[in-house]
């Protein structure tokens, strides 16, 4: 990958440089999980059993912890890594929710969490082609992101992700115990896991939704959760969930920022309410009409009914 820097009109391009330890990239990570990950901070260097974790993060959104783990070896196994700090995180939930509670000096209860979203992130310069084979799977709870250096104190992260491929991790891993035992508890849900719980017409409503969505920008990302699936920029602005016989869109605005334009590609019944830090529209009866939408906003929105 070439990086440049823009000079006078002349591109310049930037060398990458090299991290020396494990530890430099730690801190800086550490020091930007909101900002890369969207994740809290809570731990380093975490001795649980016989593991030491690099970094104990949490997920606000999702209500789940989340283990990151920094390597420069490139002949570590992501899959029997991964799941072996899976395993020792269920296996040791208390210890896990106490550590958490010490350090944000708050009263989490171990119920209080969703288990089945945990996570575990490896960070390193540089995987191997093995490496990144080994992820090719559906629901494997496992992320791969490699971190880069250049010139200028230029920090680059970038998601290694799967091709689209439909084979479970359960299906090659039957002889596996931990991976069993671990994808009982632990669920990555999909698009899919959502479509196939809701009737034709929802589905074919939601896949219109979602290209007006996508067509706002190239850097929106799809982020299914376990209710919802999240459309991201830097953090969540719309969140869906789907129902039998209606969407339920989640505008993540401060109360009165929500513009109604002039849009016929909705002709269905709205109902819009406003809640503290953002707004959620119930769309029934999805009938979609070929879009026309100015972009001169009509009036604000202020806890209003919109019929």
């Amino acid at each position: 990958m070439h990086i440049f820097k823009l000079n006078k009109n002349q591109l310049e391009q930037l060398n990458e440089t090299s991290f020396q330890t494990e530890l430099e990239i730690q801190k800086i990570t550490e020091s930007n999980l909101d900002e890369i990950f969207n994740l809290e901070y809570v731990k380093s260097q975490l001795p649980i059993n016989n593991f030491r974790i690099d970094t104990l993060a949490f997920d606000n959104e999702s209500k789940s912890f989340c283990i990151i783990e920094y390597k420069k070896d490139l002949n570590f196994s992501v899959i029997d890594q991964g799941y072996a700090y899976l395993s020792t995180l269920l296996n040791n939930k208390a210890e896990f929710v106490l550590e958490y509670n010490e350090s944000k000096d708050i009263s989490l209860k171990k119920s209080e969490l969703d288990w089945s979203q945990s996570k575990v992130i490896f960070v390193s310069p540089k995987f191997s082609k093995y490496q990144k084979q080994a992820i090719n799977f559906k629901d494997l709870p496992i992320e791969l992101w490699e971190v880069s250096k250049f010139d200028d104190n230029l920090i680059l992260y970038n998601q290694i992700k799967a091709p689209e491929i439909s084979e479970s991790i359960t299906e090659i891993a039957k002889g596996s115990e931990v991976i069993n035992t671990v994808s009982r508890e632990i669920k990555v849900y999909t698009e899919e896991y959502h479509l196939n719980q809701v009737p034709d017409e929802i589905k074919e409503f939601y896949e219109k939704v979602k290209d007006r969505i996508l067509s706002l920008g190239e850097n929106i990302e799809i982020v299914p959760r376990k209710y919802y699936i999240a459309f991201k920029a830097n953090t969540n602005f719309v969140d869906i969930q789907l129902q039998q016989s209606q969407m339920k869109l989640t505008i993540n605005l401060i109360e009165g920022e929500l513009y109604v334009f002039h849009c016929r590609f909705l002709q269905s019944r709205r109902v819009t309410v406003n809640l503290p830090g953002s707004t959620w529209i119930l769309i029934s009866s999805p009938i979609l009409k070929p879009a026309s939408c100015s972009q001169r906003p009509r009036r604000r929105m202020k806890g209003a009914r919109v019929r």
